[in-house]
């Protein structure tokens, strides 16, 4: 089953678990590392997931995995935070990260670099746009390997 096709048939499934608990979906990852599938799901919620809301979601995630089976093979489930460096993937995580300082990281070299950090601006007309210093930079959707929430030290 393609990876891509599998994350959609368990957003589909875990949209209403994650509602009752007052959580939002982040992302979900459906990966192979070495000889194991991995299926990650990251959740949120205000004032940020504990370890009890973790584990109540996976519990239920499992239940319902199990009897709906929508994963031919074995896989481990792993379910938590996204972490400081959150991944901003949804429109909405950009507005609501606006002001924020991210990395973005690139597919390819652009002017010399595949890495870049400064503030979120946002997205207009289907660019990334965010202020590093006092010069706007922008990147296409396709140009963006991922952005994350930048976290200092």
């Amino acid at each position: 089953m393609p990876k891509m096709k599998v994350e959609h048939i368990v957003e589909e499934m875990v949209q209403p678990i994650l509602d009752r608990q007052h959580c939002e979906l982040v992302d979900i990852e459906y990966k192979k590392e070495g000889s194991n599938w991995y299926l990650r799901i990251y959740i949120d919620k205000a004032g940020g997931v504990t370890i009890d809301d973790c584990q109540a979601v996976s519990e239920q995630i499992s239940v319902l995995l199990d009897e709906r089976d929508p994963i031919p093979h074995s896989y481990f489930l792993e379910v938590s935070s996204p972490g400081l460096d959150r991944i901003l993937k949804k429109e909405s995580d950009f507005e609501r990260f606006s002001g924020y300082k991210v990395d973005v990281s690139l597919y390819k070299a652009k002017e010399g670099r595949k890495k870049y950090t400064g503030e979120l601006i946002g997205w207009k007309e289907d660019q990334l746009l965010i202020r590093d210093k006092n010069k706007v930079l922008s990147f296409k959707r396709e140009e963006i390997a991922a952005v994350r929430l930048a976290i200092d030290f």
